[in-house]
């Protein structure tokens, strides 16, 4: 008889989402966590890094006070309060998480797991924190759910050393803040963090290999985005590639190629933001011969891997790297084992980019569109004309609408200013949903919102704004 019904490995936001639903829907559940409860997202990445950014937003909004009519004596910033309230907001949240397990009746098992071969599902091996090991197993099912790591590149010296060179981790709680620093990538790690420093005053440059910053993102947003980050006073240089970057004195020194030429930049300290890898090593995988691609578990549609009984959820599995697609596929994944149907897993995942203006995006991209063939009707509408961004002097940025001309369906929504991030699930919502342009023309927003620019820019893909 097995210990339990489910086993999770990894209390991150797929993990602990998946223990929780497995116990709604009575099935006994334990779940493995080596470190803390919440995972990188709630303790390394998504919720304490917004933590930094509000207080990086406030203060560089105090330095504008004057654009609203008032006055103030010179602010300034204790770095280590900024520091200590985000770490503050995280810990929080990590007693919430254990707060949902025992009220769910899920068992915590704090330790390290590694897999072995048994049936109907793998038999997991803990190593415990407290010192020895207990073995449990599953009768429904094992889901990994291990998350990922920020990627080091070794040959050009993209590897943390804690002091000088920082990942996402080390770039969180520093002791001061660098006067200048150099950020290698420029995805959404990348740019959060050049916002957040650039907001206190470091003098930041960003260095991205591809030929334009967040080049996942639609390209309209991408040369908007840079140019209201040039504004705020970020540096950049795009098509450079770091052939070195290593400790140099009291900072660092970054050589890298660009058109052709080599050039070399020194500053106080860098962030390596170039990519995660997924958390595969050690778990007893090839043993298994479960199926890796790249560093990421290979499953399917429901989360199943290749071994009978295991399944894998959240950033092991693959892109996109996202704390809510983890919850999403964790949900389904335990759905789908009891039997219960679920959400369609390949529901629209949005994507946010917290950086001052904000970006938010769902589906597919212009190019991406025009790629798979699709006829276009494309609709734009800036926030410079918007009332409500207008009276709160927020007017960066602007939305952008793609639709399949054809069948009206919403292909994809891109958009950039304060707070979109906030506002992308009504477009995700409208594509799950399959609504044609009609019902969204047909949608009232409310006055004066941020959000009629969404309106406005779905009537300009059909040539019918109004207010431009």
């Amino acid at each position: 008889m097995s210990d339990f019904d489910i086993i999770v490995i990894g209390a991150g936001p797929g993990g602990y989402v998946a223990a929780i639903r497995a116990a709604q829907l009575g099935l006994k559940t334990a779940i493995i966590e080596r470190e803390n409860l919440g995972g990188i997202c709630l303790n390394w990445g998504c919720i304490p890094t917004k933590a930094l950014l509000k207080s990086g937003e406030v203060f560089e909004k105090l330095g504008h006070l004057e654009d609203y009519g008032l006055a103030a004596e010179k602010p300034s910033y204790d770095f280590t309060k900024v520091i200590a309230r985000s770490r503050g907001v995280a810990k929080q949240l990590s007693s919430g998480i254990a707060f949902l397990m025992k009220k769910h009746k899920i068992e915590v098992i704090d330790g390290t797991a590694k897999l072995e071969k048994g049936t109907p599902a793998p038999k997991v091996v803990v190593a415990l924190k407290a010192g020895g090991s207990r073995t449990v197993t599953a009768a429904k099912g094992v889901i990994v759910a291990t998350g990922a790591r920020a990627r080091v590149i070794p040959a050009a010296g993209l590897v943390p050393d804690g002091e000088f060179i920082w990942t996402y981790r080390e770039a969180m709680v520093p002791t001061l803040a660098p006067k200048s620093l150099v950020v290698v990538g420029s995805g959404a790690i990348g740019l959060e963090f050049a916002s957040f420093y650039r907001a206190l005053g470091s003098e930041v440059t960003v260095i991205e290999a591809m030929p334009r910053i967040l080049p996942v993102e639609d390209e309209d947003i991408s040369a908007a985005a840079q140019k209201a980050f040039e504004k705020r006073g970020l540096k950049f240089r795009v098509g450079a590639k770091v052939s070195k970057l290593s400790k140099e004195g009291n900072g660092v020194s970054i050589a890298f190629d660009v058109g052709g030429k080599s050039e070399t930049l020194k500053a106080d300290r860098a962030i390596v933001a170039v990519g995660i890898d997924g958390n595969v090593e050690n778990l007893g995988l090839e043993a298994l011969g479960v199926k890796i691609d790249r560093g990421h578990i290979v499953n399917d549609k429901h989360g199943a891997t290749n071994v009978p009984g295991l399944y894998a959820i959240g950033d092991v599995a693959g892109p996109p790297w996202l704390a809510h697609k983890a919850s999403h596929e964790g949900v389904h994944c335990i759905e789908h084992i009891a039997g219960k149907g679920g959400p369609d897993v390949d529901a629209p995942i949005p994507g946010c980019t917290y950086t001052q203006p904000q970006i938010a995006s769902v589906g597919l991209t212009e190019a991406q569109a025009k790629e798979k063939g699709f006829e276009l009707k494309v609709g734009r509408f800036p926030f410079k004309v918007n009332g409500k961004a207008i009276a709160a002097g927020d007017t960066d940025g602007f939305i952008k609408t793609v639709f399949d001309a054809k069948t009206g369906a919403l292909l994809g929504a891109h958009m950039m200013g304060a707070e979109v991030t906030e506002m992308i699930q009504g477009f995700a919502l409208a594509m799950t949903l399959e609504a044609t342009e009609a019902e969204i023309m047909a949608t009232v927003f409310p006055h004066p919102t941020m959000s009629e620019a969404m309106h406005e820019a779905v009537l300009d893909a059909y040539g019918k704004a109004l207010h431009i």
